[in-house]
């Protein structure tokens, strides 16, 4: 195969860019399409704030004139400064099972890497860690959440044969609830928030749960700061963040906790697995996506966590299965069967400890690969 590789100047290159996998996947049954309009705004510093301390390119590899692959190179520079390391990310690569393909792309993305003066790459690993991260190597026969990755069985063998190994692993969980939550949990629960005076937060509408948003992202740089790949948010990707997801979130399924003196210290996000949904939709809200959307949120019956933080300085001491306990009580309001966790890094061995003490099974693993040159 004669492989060409473009880079994306144009408005039209980009929105081949983002069209590729929906070409790619489109016979597949397990893939979860993105909105188009929030892939596009994510690949255009005009759009996305997080360019403000990035720098960013994206190609797509042509044969003739049908694109067969795509792949975006970040240099995250906070990140790197926090790390130490002069490392570029590899990023949103998507490729036909055709190794010069890939071979192409990697090569495209580790030259530009060079030239910025890198001495490694490591991926695929987005802008931040709410963007796409990740390559799936198990669990191919599952549906992802939509703060998940799906991918294709051949793509671990592809970046192995260009010379990358792995960095890191995350491994997600799918968990059956027990209809009735256990007398012992409730009185833990009770317990702790007398003890410490805590406060849970609960929520009716977007307006109130949305006002909280800045609260919870300003949480998330501090909970997260030492986790792989993470780099502190500013208020403008924050808000970029907030406009982007909490006005798709179901309030109830969303749980804060405060200390006694209204300080933020644990949240649980949730949302009613919006998967098939999304595979209706097709990447648009229009004309029916948004039905089948509000309609995913009425009525669940898998429930996806996309994300919990806890205030270093309240870790060990009960916050998180507060939260747990009372998302699970809005679960089991609605008949809620399953929970979809999404990826957690595979040393974080408290949580999924914490995971295995339910009916599951670990169903998934996801890879960020690194190569030194």
């Amino acid at each position: 195969m004669a492989v060409t590789i473009r880079e994306c100047l144009t408005p039209a290159d980009l929105k081949r860019f983002v069209q590729f996998p929906y070409d790619l996947y489109s016979s597949n049954p397990h893939w979860v399409p993105p909105m188009k309009a929030d892939e596009l705004k994510a690949v255009q510093a005009s759009t996305n704030p997080a360019f403000n301390g990035c720098e960013a390119k994206f190609w797509i590899a042509l044969n003739g004139d049908k694109v067969v692959g795509r792949v975006g190179a970040i240099v995250n520079h906070a990140y790197n400064e926090k790390v130490g390391e002069k490392l570029c990310r590899v990023s949103r690569i998507e490729f036909t099972d055709d190794k010069e393909v890939s071979k192409a792309l990697l090569n495209t993305a580790e030259a530009w890497a060079k030239e910025k003066g890198m001495i490694g790459i490591h991926g695929p690993l987005g802008f931040t860690n709410l963007d796409h991260q990740a390559v799936l190597i198990e669990g191919f026969d599952h549906l992802p959440s939509i703060a998940s990755e799906y991918h294709l069985p051949y793509y671990k063998e592809h970046f192995e044969a260009a010379g990358y190994g792995k960095e890191m692993d995350w491994v997600e969980f799918r968990l059956k609830l027990e209809k009735e939550i256990p007398e012992k949990a409730l009185k833990l629960n009770d317990m702790i928030q007398k003890r410490y005076s805590l406060n849970v937060l609960h929520f009716n509408n977007r307006t109130e749960m949305k006002a909280q948003a800045p609260r919870v992202l300003k949480l998330l740089n501090t909970a997260f700061g030492d986790l792989f790949s993470f780099v502190s948010m500013s208020e403008e990707l924050q808000h970029f963040y907030i406009n982007k997801y909490f006005n798709i979130l179901n309030p109830e399924f969303v749980k804060l906790v405060e200390d006694k003196d209204g300080n933020l210290i644990g949240f649980i996000i949730s949302l009613p697995s919006l998967s098939e949904a999304m595979q209706k939709a097709k990447g648009k809200l229009l004309p029916f996506g948004w039905y089948y959307i509000s309609q995913a949120l009425k009525k669940p019956k898998v429930v996806d966590l996309l994300l919990t933080g806890i205030h270093p300085d309240w870790q060990a001491q009960g916050v998180s299965a507060i939260l747990i306990t009372e998302l699970q009580k809005v679960m089991q309001k609605y008949g809620v069967e399953y929970v979809e966790t999404t990826g957690m890094i595979e040393t974080n061995e408290k949580a999924i400890n914490h995971w295995k003490n339910y009916d599951h099974i670990q169903h998934k693993r996801k890879r960020c690969f690194r190569k030194m040159f």
